[in-house]
């Protein structure tokens, strides 16, 4: 079992090579696969010296967005299965173990991990009101009981993810990929994880703004592919 860790980038010098360094220290056979999203603010003077046996860098040559980022990230996995884990530090890389278990059970087909089943530190309320209105349609238009449909952890096999013909470049990536699950019918498991929320001043990107992509994408897969 392999596990291929996909790290989208876009300016995080003060914090990718940390990240590297505790996704690395977790004890889970895995590759890092560093996607740069055409930074500006000297991450792509820093990712050179974190690539290695375990880790590969990919460049693109202008901003596309996240979602781009991740299927980039997808072409080039060689693992089984396929996690994507955020640069900032908000999310746990201790989390992948426990996440992969239902998988390797074979009692799920794809696992989010739940920030609103586990810890929540410093999350704003409106983004907590943003994450909650987004999961509440979500089951609605699907007919689930999810708790955090716009988790970063999502893990699956690498063959699902690549089946699903993903086409986000933002951050509609994540109604996407659940509204593809979903529709298949396949099986999604949720555990509690722990997250640690970063405000707007130290480098969040997504904003209330965001939400309206990802409505349409919710209202658009529940209807066409």
């Amino acid at each position: 079992m392999r596990l291929s860790v996909i790290v989208p980038i876009y300016n995080e010098v003060a914090t990718i090579a940390l990240l590297v360094e505790r996704v690395r220290a977790v004890k889970v056979d895995k590759e890092i696969v560093l996607v740069d999203d055409c930074s500006t603010d000297g991450t792509r003077d820093v990712l050179p010296g974190l690539a290695g046996d375990d880790a590969v860098v990919v460049y693109h040559t202008h901003n596309q967005g996240k979602g781009a980022a991740i299927r980039t990230g997808l072409a080039q996995a060689s693992g089984e299965y396929v996690i994507v884990q955020d640069a900032d530090l908000e999310y746990n890389p201790e989390d992948y173990a426990r996440l992969l278990q239902p998988l390797l059970e074979g009692s799920a087909d794809a696992v989010y991990g739940s920030r609103f089943l586990g810890r929540v530190r410093r999350m704003s309320y409106t983004q907590w009101l943003g994450n909650r209105a987004l999961t509440v349609l979500t089951n609605a238009l699907y007919g689930t009981s999810l708790t955090d449909m716009e988790t970063c952890y999502k893990v699956m096999p690498v063959s699902i993810a690549r089946s699903l013909r993903l086409r986000a470049n933002r951050f509609d990536f994540e109604p996407e990929v659940t509204a593809k699950l979903l529709k298949r019918g396949l099986r999604i498991v949720e555990l509690p994880i722990d997250y640690h929320a970063r405000e707007q001043r130290e480098g969040k990107k997504i904003s209330w703004r965001d939400g309206l992509p990802a409505l349409w994408c919710l209202l658009k897969y529940r209807f066409v592919d």
